[in-house]
């Protein structure tokens, strides 16, 4: 079985042309331009289920799914509904609805950490706001983050943040100030060595550190057994806050995500568009105690005119209440898919001989262009980044959409089923062929 031929992209082309002319590269997001992967990228018109339809009218099988928040599928006929019915009432209000509790409350009963929370209009400004929470609660600065791990583009965010920054090649971002840049430090993932010679260094001056608890955003990289409960001993210990970045990973790799797959306890978590439908929103919430430090309760300072935003709380009430209602089918089935074709896909590679380690989480996974394991962020840099480009172009042209960079990771949602995963081994299959005949 075999997908449709993408080759025709005129439109597209045309587009992106268009598009140059307001948008620097002629994105919104820089990875959008398809600068890792060569070719240009197609336009986007509609999405049903498992599929993308371009600008010329190709089909393709969608594995990023908004970058993750799809998880049940592109155009998700109740959270459809449920935005049409808001929107008829207005699109923002600037002003407290019921909906907001509404969210909340569902959000709690699948994260009870969550004790208090506030809902943002996205993960960097979720990310950006608990930071700034931790360095009040402690009266510290620094911040540890980990290597490929993205957080959102805020400054001091921005050291060694895997993602677009790591498809472009730079280690940080023109414009954020050196005395920024040195509040965080970065280091190696599923590293406990690493942490606690930071602590030492920095003694009563390390407010927080915060991880994605699965990378997603080096590529998908599973933590170390024992990593992320030695990463909560310390914080305990040094009286400093643990941040668990589950923008990426939440309700994707379980009901509860990483803080339920992996028995977490974290200070404060932040949760991005899945929690929205797709639509634009963030959380950020954990221990009241540190809760209650922001306005008007406390001296923190947060704001936002589109927080809470009922279009938003529309599409994830549908969509958060449909995975409660429905978690013992949506997730062994998105496991049992997941796991399907990520290992389908690798025995292609090994079946040509093409080199390829493959790291699955649940729902998320990532094929690297890397014979050895890969297990940091250093390990995933080795990938042969040409390789996935020309990997990444022939699926393409095939009807099968891959994230366009190697230090992304994949995903699928509920309505990739039997025959997208046939298809989509049918096209590695002649992708990894035309590579080796090179």
């Amino acid at each position: 079985m075999t997908t449709q031929l993408a080759s025709n992209r005129t439109q597209s082309l045309a587009l992106q042309q268009r598009a140059e002319r307001y948008f620097p590269g002629g994105v919104n997001s820089p990875v959008r331009a398809f600068r890792a992967v060569g070719g240009h990228p197609p336009f986007v018109v509609s999405g049903e289920g498992a599929y993308l339809t371009d600008a010329d009218g190709n089909r393709y099988i969608d594995y990023f799914g908004s970058w993750g928040p799809m998880i049940l599928g592109h155009a998700f006929a109740p959270a459809v509904q449920a935005v049409q019915e808001a929107a008829a009432r207005s699109s923002s209000f600037g002003a407290s609805t019921a909906a907001e509790a509404d969210l909340a409350e569902r959000v709690v009963a699948c994260y009870p950490a969550l004790e208090k929370l506030r809902f943002v209009s996205s993960g960097t400004e979720a990310t950006m706001s608990a930071i700034r929470l931790a360095r009040a609660a402690t009266g510290r600065n620094i911040l540890i983050k980990f290597e490929g791990c993205y957080h959102g583009h805020a400054d001091g965010l921005l050291v060694k943040a895997g993602s677009g920054v790591a498809t472009f090649g730079i280690p940080g971002s023109a414009g954020v100030p050196d005395a920024v840049a040195h509040l965080t430090l970065a280091l190696p993932y599923n590293d406990l060595a690493a942490v606690e010679a930071a602590f030492a260094v920095h003694p009563g001056e390390i407010a927080a550190v915060i991880l994605e608890p699965v990378v997603g955003n080096a590529g998908c990289i599973a933590p170390a057994d024992g990593y992320l409960d030695g990463l909560h001993a310390i914080t305990r210990r040094e009286g400093a806050l643990l941040i668990v970045d589950e923008v990426m990973t939440g309700f994707r790799v379980a009901l509860g995500g990483a803080v339920e797959r992996y028995k977490m306890d974290p200070d404060l978590i932040t949760l991005g568009k899945i929690v929205g439908g797709g639509l634009p929103v963030g959380v950020f919430g954990g221990k009241q105690r540190w809760m209650d430090m922001l306005a008007p309760l406390g001296p923190v300072y947060q704001a936002g005119t589109l927080s809470g935003n009922p279009l938003a709380m529309a599409a994830g009430i549908a969509t958060i209440e449909y995975l409660q209602q429905h978690a013992r089918e949506v997730y062994p089935l998105l496991e049992k898919s997941s796991k399907a074709v990520a290992e389908g896909v690798a025995s292609e590679a090994a079946r040509a001989g093409v080199p390829l380690t493959t790291n699955r989480v649940g729902a998320m996974w990532t094929w690297f262009f890397n014979a050895g394991p890969v297990k940091d962020y250093d390990d995933a840099a080795r990938s042969d980044t040409k390789a996935f480009g020309r990997f990444h172009s022939a699926m393409l042209e095939q009807g099968v959409w891959l994230p366009p960079s190697q230090f992304e990771a994949m995903f699928l949602s509920t309505a990739h089923g039997e025959k997208e995963i046939a298809a989509t081994i049918a096209a590695a299959r002649h992708a990894f062929e035309g590579m080796t005949a090179r």
